[in-house]
């Protein structure tokens, strides 16, 4: 009797088609995937015991999920609620606390888990399952800074718009400069990357002096006109736009920059003013972010500041403008993709007082 074929296991409609997901998903639960091959075998016709055999299951396991699916379809193949003791803890209650600041004699600026279980006289574990359950992660932190700018839409709509279709017959140079950058030397020789070992070099350094890099990303190429200052003022920064003006002589030119005092001094002003051809676009306030060259000041930071080593201004100045010459060889173009309303949807600000719960 229990080697004879059981009859077919008829499936619901759409169920084949769920089923052999379920069983080759890598993310499903193990025994959600079981369950889902024992009706699927049972559909084909194989016998209980065969099936049992082929899944590792006892006979009458395969005969309780094969009934279970006649009862309930899919739904059926779910863990069923256990018995036992309901939970009674809050776990509302728990998120609610962690919410809270911890009091002051404490002298922590958020609560640990153990911490919050020694308050509340449960187990740290009970807590770590609350936060779970709420997605509460009371470790970490993240900065935030909204625009205040009266003339945000304006400014994004004007920035935006030369991004996504630049005027006719001019080119759009995203200005800025990267202060204070460190020539930092190392206390001892770096040891170079080997097999099995990344590079290495002491945490202690010796500073020999700052330089300030001024830069004008041509955003349809990817160029940089750049030159190295030693220091930060509207001189500097007047002497760069002539350089600029100078490296594009015969057409007109759009300005992208921030909101730094030193761009917008008098001096500045007239030199613009006696210089027509070229126009400025400035960023909102707090939205420097919207400059294409900050991409640009991040990858030349990651690619040739932070890891290098410099004996002095001089050395630290050398090593930027051989890294602008090789980026100048090989540059891309940088390409917007956000719309004006894109930008504006996600710079607006969001609630930070609603909880889940």
């Amino acid at each position: 009797m229990a080697n004879r074929p059981a009859a077919a296991l008829v499936l619901r409609e759409g169920d084949r088609e769920r089923l052999v997901s379920l069983t080759r998903s890598t993310t499903v639960r193990a025994g959600l995937a079981l369950r889902a091959r024992v009706v699927l075998l049972a559909a084909e016709g194989l016998a209980n015991t065969a099936i049992a055999e082929q899944v590792g299951l006892s006979r009458p396991k395969v005969i309780g999920w094969r009934q279970r699916y006649q009862r309930s379809g899919l739904k059926g193949l779910d863990d069923a609620d256990r018995s036992g003791r309901p939970r009674r803890i809050d776990h509302a209650m728990i998120v609610a606390e962690t919410l809270k600041p911890p009091p002051k004699r404490l002298g922590v600026t958020h609560w640990s888990s153990r911490l919050l279980a020694e308050r509340l006289k449960v187990g740290n574990a009970t807590v770590v399952r609350a936060w779970r359950d709420y997605g509460v992660q009371p470790w970490r932190s993240e900065t935030f800074k909204f625009s205040t700018d009266p003339e945000l839409v304006a400014k994004v709509t004007d920035v935006v718009g030369l991004y996504l279709a630049p005027p006719d017959n001019a080119i759009v140079l995203c200005v800025d400069e990267k202060s204070q950058i460190q020539a930092l030397d190392r206390t001892q020789k770096m040891l170079p990357m080997q097999p099995g070992f990344p590079e290495r070099r002491t945490h202690d350094y010796v500073r020999h002096g700052t330089s300030t890099l001024f830069a004008a990303l041509e955003i349809a190429t990817g160029t940089v006109t750049a030159a190295c200052k030693p220091r930060h003022r509207h001189q500097e920064f007047l002497a760069f736009l002539k350089q600029v003006a100078r490296a594009y002589p015969a057409t007109d030119l759009h300005l992208v920059m921030d909101n730094y005092a030193a761009h917008k001094r008098p001096e500045i002003k007239a030199w613009l003013a006696a210089n027509p051809r070229v126009q400025t676009h400035f960023t909102p306030t707090s939205g420097s972010w919207l400059n294409l060259v900050e991409v640009w000041f991040g990858i030349i930071e990651r690619q040739a500041i932070r890891r290098g080593t410099f004996r002095s201004v001089r050395d630290l100045n050398a090593k930027i403008r051989a890294f602008i010459d090789g980026w100048n060889d090989r540059c891309h173009p940088f390409v917007w993709t956000k719309t004006a309303d894109q930008v504006l949807a996600k710079a607006n600000r969001h609630q930070t007082s609603e909880t889940d719960h």
